[in-house]
């Protein structure tokens, strides 16, 4: 795939001990946070959209068991229960796809898959309150060498009823998901498995890696260019997620309100870092 037409960040899995303060925090962030949805297997989430990807605030549900190893849902579930055990953070990420099925046959074959496509549908809830019809088909890629990260896509059976414009206006003006930053003592050593997830092309950045997925990127640094880059020390050195970026429309806006809500911060260059359920948030100004 060119750089065009490799997978785009469809959205980000953000898992947090406790769902409800997670939420608050992001409203005090800026965000306009969805309502409380369930998943048929016990997690539960918020939904955080924006223009083209969302944001994913995930938590196991009070009467939540952890699937079989073995089970349809193990590759989701069974890795946010896994993760939750140790730390909090991003997750996982979870690209676009138009056929899941075409997809997993993609991973299958570069020898990446391990896991069957999982669909599950699920109500939603517009604007005013009234029921909608979502469903979704997700095929997962894995790299051993990755414990602490997890990767699918996601095909939207009903995307009309899931995306609304009403849901897409913060406070903080925040726009796009712009990308994902990993942290890896080698990151020359996953950028292979990397660039097949996404199909796009790996080329060297400072201290790693990047690797376009679609108008987004995933990169992957080493920690002290994550330190170098964001002011803030992994401890472990991975390879594991450490960081996301968003773009806004008013980067003054976005500093007033964290600074109006007393959420700690730092400008560093054009960015707004911030630290969040145990990952890093970077605003940065829309060009």
């Amino acid at each position: 795939m060119s750089e065009a037409s490799s997978r785009g960040i469809d959205h980000l899995v953000l898992a947090g001990h406790d769902l409800d303060a997670v939420a608050s925090v992001y409203r005090r962030l800026g965000f306009q946070v969805g309502a409380r949805n369930r998943h048929a297997w016990g997690t539960e989430n918020h939904i955080v959209q924006l223009e083209g990807a969302f944001l994913e605030l995930i938590s196991l549900g009070a009467d939540f068991l952890a699937p079989a190893p073995d089970a349809p849902v193990a590759p989701f579930a069974g890795f946010i229960d896994a993760y939750l055990r140790h730390r909090e953070g991003l997750a996982m990420l979870v690209l676009q796809s138009s056929d899941a099925l075409a997809d997993q046959a993609v991973y299958d074959g570069a020898g990446l898959g391990f896991a069957p496509p999982l669909h599950f549908e699920r109500r939603g809830k517009r604007p005013d309150g009234s029921d909608v019809h979502v469903a979704f088909s997700l095929a997962f890629a894995r790299s051993r060498a990755i414990a602490d990260g997890g990767f699918f896509v996601c095909q939207q059976h009903y995307p009309e009823n899931f995306w609304n414009p009403a849901f897409q206006v913060h406070a903080n003006t925040a726009r796009r998901v712009l990308g994902v930053v990993m942290v890896a003592e080698t990151p020359a050593d996953h950028a292979p498995f990397l660039s097949a997830f996404a199909g796009g092309k790996p080329r060297p950045s400072t201290g790693g890696m990047v690797i376009p997925a679609g108008s987004g990127q995933i990169e992957i640094v080493t920690p002290i260019a994550f330190h170098e880059r964001f002011g803030v020390a992994m401890g472990e050195a991975g390879p594991r997620f450490g960081a996301y970026r968003v773009g806004v429309a008013d980067f003054e806006a976005a500093a007033h309100l964290l600074k109006a809500q007393e959420i700690p911060y730092e400008r560093r260059d054009a960015q707004i870092v911030t630290s969040v359920s145990g990952c890093v948030l970077a605003f940065e100004p829309l060009r």
